[in-house]
């Protein structure tokens, strides 16, 4: 999804407000626009209302997660550094199954692999027509990676010791290190809500100002049965 849809309910409840804020809209005008005008607003209302009740609060967010079972969509991850013109994209899949399994898949333009399947994480990464296992020093950042996402999925974004979380009011979750050593690192995490209780539309990791990565989710489709063997690589 673009940066524009994962702030939709914020404009869509701007653009509500616009609406019965101008004195003059129903002044002249026929009673099929003015059923048009109306249809529009309730629409809009309808999309205000739905992100801000199941993001209301951690508990909320907790129970709309607690309702999803699967999570499949496609992703794009935008590498922004300040020395760079353009970002670095990369495009791939997400597959989550409750409790803890996770499949991410990068598949362009370097196609990697990297499964979670109760509490064990794997990475693998193709090589020609190959696909070799990669048990490299950086896997547990990635084990950790894969565990903090598998805990966003839950809804359980307020449950990391190593950050604190707050909630703002337009469906966004801010998360910011506790310690010096992480903050070195990461400045802060931004996730965007979805208007689809337990969905997030967007993560934004921050190493600074000028340089950071963006992970938007697109096609998302929720409770679709997956194979059990997506969670385990057959080369």
């Amino acid at each position: 999804m673009s940066r524009a849809r994962s702030s939709a309910s914020t404009a869509a409840c701007a653009e509500m407000t616009a609406f019965r804020h101008d004195k003059s809209a129903d002044r002249g005008r026929t009673t099929r626009h003015n059923l048009a005008i109306a249809a529009r607003l309730s629409v809009l209302a309808m999309v205000c209302l739905l992100t801000a009740a199941w993001s209301s609060s951690w508990e909320s967010i907790r129970s709309a997660a607690g309702d999803i079972q699967s999570v499949q969509a496609a992703f794009t991850q935008e590498k922004h550094l300040q020395i760079l013109a353009k970002p670095l994209t990369s495009n791939g899949i997400l597959i989550f199954a409750a409790p803890d399994r996770l499949r991410w898949e990068y598949q362009a333009p370097l196609p990697s692999i990297l499964v979670m399947d109760e509490g064990r994480v794997q990475r693998f990464v193709k090589t020609g027509a190959n696909w070799t296992e990669d048990a490299s020093a950086a896997l547990p950042a990635m084990s950790f990676v894969m565990q903090e996402i598998g805990r966003w999925m839950k809804g359980r974004f307020d449950e990391n010791p190593d950050f604190d979380a707050r909630l703002e009011p337009d469906g966004r979750i801010v998360l910011t290190p506790r310690k010096e050593a992480l903050a070195t690192v990461i400045q802060k995490i931004d996730l965007q809500l979805a208007e689809t209780p337990g969905v997030i539309d967007s993560v934004t990791v921050y190493e600074d100002e000028n340089n950071f990565t963006r992970l938007i989710f697109t096609g998302v489709q929720v409770n679709r049965p997956i194979d059990p063997a997506m969670f385990r690589h057959q080369s």
